[in-house]
């Protein structure tokens, strides 16, 4: 297993373990990370200054990921955990607490004060790694990410 950063080749295998999640978890697809236009083009989303999309390869294929990225619409310094997704076959393997914690590196090496995410109240083991990471939940989303059906918002200082 290698974590590395995105390559273009990598965008449809992307596409595919972003969109398996949400059948088998029952998330809505409107209004998430399954329409969002950045899905199909993963690559070419994460090329700014300061961001950063890595992949999980498991024996040559790529098998999850997550980024991040400045909050969109948000003037503070702060970035956002974006699009962690696993096929199903690479979950229990501890590879999410390991994507987790390269990612949060990431946003501390690109100056990043805080660091959101959002998720669905469904994937309750994302969570639970989002708070045994010391993330709090807040009561409302920030910024503008058009993902209005996710229901859980955290926040984390990076400092």
């Amino acid at each position: 297993m290698i974590i590395r950063e995105i390559q273009q080749k990598d965008n449809e295998a992307a596409a595919t373990f972003i969109r398996a999640a949400f059948p088998e978890f029952d998330i809505p697809r409107v209004g998430t990370a399954y329409v969002d236009p950045e899905t199909d083009a993963m690559f070419e989303a994460y090329q700014g200054e300061r961001e950063v999309y890595y992949v999980i390869e498991e024996g040559g294929e790529v098998v999850g990921g997550a980024g991040i990225k400045q909050l969109r619409d948000n003037k503070d310094n702060v970035c956002e955990l974006q699009k962690m997704y696993f096929l199903a076959k690479a979950r229990g393997k501890g590879y999410g607490k390991l994507m987790f914690a390269k990612c949060l590196e990431a946003a501390k090496d690109l100056g990043y004060a805080q660091c959101y995410l959002e998720s669905a109240s469904q994937l309750k083991a994302a969570i639970h790694i989002y708070e045994s990471f010391g993330f709090t939940h807040l009561d409302g989303p920030l910024g503008n990410t058009g993902h209005y059906s996710c229901g859980v918002w955290m926040l984390k200082e990076l400092g």
